[in-house]
């Protein structure tokens, strides 16, 4: 502030030297001297984008004329225009900072010209005439022009002032054509022999120009395609970086959005800086809840988390002003920020659940990718979704509400009605379904664990069927996850499965070094296995799983000692076909005393051999009632090979007392509800 007062003071004593004593000097607010008669009310930063050009006229014209004008008397309005000093400067000036070079010298003679102008009747509109050429506005050229060469033709014509009223322009025209038009019109926008200039132009305005109108020109410019090491969009950054003591919440908003949409770099990285600094001063000055939600969305992950917290706090107290909108974007807002608000989130699930008639597509697809991204589980939002999509599934395409489940799937949530439905769908117009769909569709009910009784069968084999039809085009590994979702859901396709049996395609899975090739074969050697018994298993011999140190759930384990007795359970078992067990437990037949591992065992029918499973939430779906696609699977093995399975939920294990857990224990063990039935990976819904 000193340096800038300084300036101010040293310049006015420049111009006192030059302007008789006799006469007034006025300085007007965008640096320049003006009749009253025109803009004695005039202020630039009242003005808006869209409304620019109708008010700047007369120092637009001394812009462009590089000359300051200074008045030489104070009745203008009534006794006519009188004489008048004109400085003539050979470049634009800053309106912020009047200062001159030491190249321009101040002769009088040679850069002072006197002016006498004739006040009559009809003199007003000849002079509005030559000096108040009227601006271009954004909107207006909009609609005029077609394409983007039409804007620039119209800037060769008769440039005027701000520059960024035309890339505006351009930047709306761009968005209402097709991706191909788009291209094209780019390029020629880029050869265009008017299109330098007025990128030189925008540089030499940047300064002077207001700053929304900096910032909206800047966001067209990134968004129209001009690659972002260039000059122009350095120089424009590094503009904003001077002046970003400017913004206010209008600014903040836009200087947001035009964060979001650049790539980093090192002027990127300190604007945003900067914006983070804006913020915490700002925060509680911020009124509109969209700004406050730009700023949220542009803050970025790695902003410290004092601010996000204030952020939150201000989102918080806001929670009233919220409309459905603000509801719907918050989920995305918080995900950019990655920040986990439990009661923000929590209050817009309920606002989006009560409001989800007429939500479009793309928001359902940000809600759920956000609550993804925030690990954020909240059933009855999910729900509430599910339940709008299946009640109105057929303004649908198939391949909307297919992302819609893989949505679901990746948030481990079920909704039953939803995935029977489409079911039906896919079984009616299994031609709708190129390969990367029916993949999918495998992936979700395979990792869901979800079957439909009355048509599980059918709508396997039509999935086979369709698959079979790509086996010409389809990769070794798009096939291997096909062949491992066929093997979830208990269904074996022979015309599948024999191709992915060649040694050459096992060879090709195995050589790339991925791990989860080699978990998916031996996914499939197991089931060949102990599933169908094929002789065609044996010929497949996947790596053998590195072993890792395993850990038994200590609780569990000590309330097995103090219920049985050391000798009489067994921890860390290893089973044939890479399958492990915490703890395995012999009774007898009728299940009423647990037998010691030091006894002898006759004969196999004598005793029940009991596993003991201590699982995790992630092994469940969201519901916590139905297990997903691998654990249904080593259910079923396990019962293959002999064992009764208890599941000992580790998450309510871990929230109660001992005696508690000795109870839960000595319940699952002795009650006949604690074995689970034959078939707990079915689900009927018939």
């Amino acid at each position: 502030m000193n340096n800038r007062a300084g300036s101010f003071l040293w310049n006015l004593r420049q111009f006192s030297t030059l302007v008789p004593t006799n006469r007034t000097m006025r300085l007007y607010p965008f640096g320049f001297s003006r009749p009253k008669i025109a803009y004695s009310n005039w202020n630039p930063r009242n003005l808006l984008v869209s409304d620019f050009g109708n008010g700047v006229q007369s120092s637009i014209r001394c812009l462009f004329q590089d000359a300051l004008i200074f008045k030489s008397g104070d009745n203008f309005q009534t006794k006519g225009i009188g004489t008048e000093t004109v400085l003539t400067v050979d470049r634009l000036l800053c309106p912020r900072r009047l200062s001159f070079d030491s190249k321009h010298s101040l002769d009088p003679d040679d850069g002072l010209k006197k002016i006498t102008v004739h006040h009559k009747a009809s003199g007003e509109d000849v002079l509005s005439k030559e000096t108040k050429p009227t601006p271009v506005n954004y909107k207006n050229l909009s609609q005029k022009c077609s394409s983007l060469s039409d804007v620039l033709d119209t800037f060769s014509e008769g440039p005027t002032f701000p520059s960024s009223n035309y890339f505006s322009a351009m930047w709306i025209i761009a968005k209402r054509m097709s991706d191909d038009q788009k291209r094209v019109e780019k390029q020629l926008m880029f050869n265009h022999p008017a299109f330098n200039q007025l990128c030189k132009q925008m540089m030499r305005e940047s300064k002077i120009m207001h700053y929304d109108h900096l910032l909206f020109s800047l966001h067209a410019i990134v968004k129209l395609g001009i690659p972002q090491n260039t000059l122009l969009v350095q120089t424009l950054l590094r503009v904003v970086q001077e002046r970003i003591n400017e913004c206010d919440e209008k600014c903040l908003s836009v200087l947001s959005a035009l964060l979001e949409a650049m790539e980093p770099c090192k002027n990127v990285d300190v604007l945003r800086a900067g914006l983070r600094i804006l913020a915490d001063q700002q925060v509680w000055k911020i009124e509109r809840v969209f700004t406050l939600q730009a700023v949220i969305r542009c803050v970025g992950k790695d902003a410290p988390i004092a601010l996000k917290r204030k952020l939150e706090m201000k989102a918080l107290r806001e929670l009233d002003r919220f409309s459905d909108l603000n509801s719907q974007y918050m989920f995305e807002a918080l995900a950019a920020m990655n920040y986990r608000s439990i009661t923000i989130l929590d209050e817009c699930s309920k606002m989006v659940i009560g409001n989800i008639h007429g939500c479009p597509f793309k928001v359902l697809i940000s809600i759920l990718q956000s609550c993804r991204d925030l690990r954020y589980r909240n059933l009855d939002l999910f729900k509430g979704i599910a339940d709008y999509v299946t009640t109105t599934i057929d303004i649908w395409k198939l391949k909307q509400v297919l992302f819609l489940l893989i949505l679901f799937e990746n948030l481990g949530f079920r909704h039953t009605d939803l995935m029977d439905l489409f079911m039906k769908k896919v079984i009616a117009d299994p031609a709708s379904l190129n390969m990367k769909s029916i993949i999918c569709i495998l992936h979700v009910y395979s990792s869901l664990n979800h079957v439909y009784k009355c048509q599980t069968s059918e709508f396997q084999e039509v999935m086979a069927s369709s698959l079979t039809g790509y086996l010409h085009h389809i990769s070794s590994e798009n096939l291997l996850n096909a062949v491992c979702s066929f093997c979830l859901m208990n269904h074996f396709p022979m015309a599948l499965i024999n191709p992915l049996l060649q040694k050459d395609v096992i060879n090709e899975l195995l050589i790339s070094g991925d791990e989860r090739n080699a978990q998916k074969l031996r996914i499939l050697a197991a089931c060949l296995k102990l599933d169908i018994s094929c002789h065609m298993a044996e010929d497949l011999e996947p790596p053998p799983l590195l072993s890792s140190a395993l850990y038994p759930n200590v609780k569990v384990a000590d309330a097995l000692s103090s219920l049985l007795g050391e000798g009489y359970f067994s921890k860390n078992i290893q089973l044939p076909h890479n399958y492990h067990i915490d703890f395995e437990v012999r009774m007898d037949i009728n299940r009423s005393q647990v037998l010691p591992f030091s006894d002898v065992v006759t004969s196999a029918a004598d005793i029940q051999r009991v596993a003991v499973l201590c699982v995790p939430r992630s092994t469940y779906c969201l519901d916590l009632a139905h297990p997903r696609g691998f654990l249904a699977m080593k259910l079923r093995h396990l019962k293959v090979m002999g064992f009764h399975v208890i599941l000992v939920h580790n998450w309510e294990v871990e929230r109660l007392e001992m005696k508690d857990v000795l109870t839960y224990l000595k319940t699952k063990l002795y009650s006949t509800e604690g074995f689970l039935p034959a078939d707990v990976n079915l689900q009927s819904t018939c």
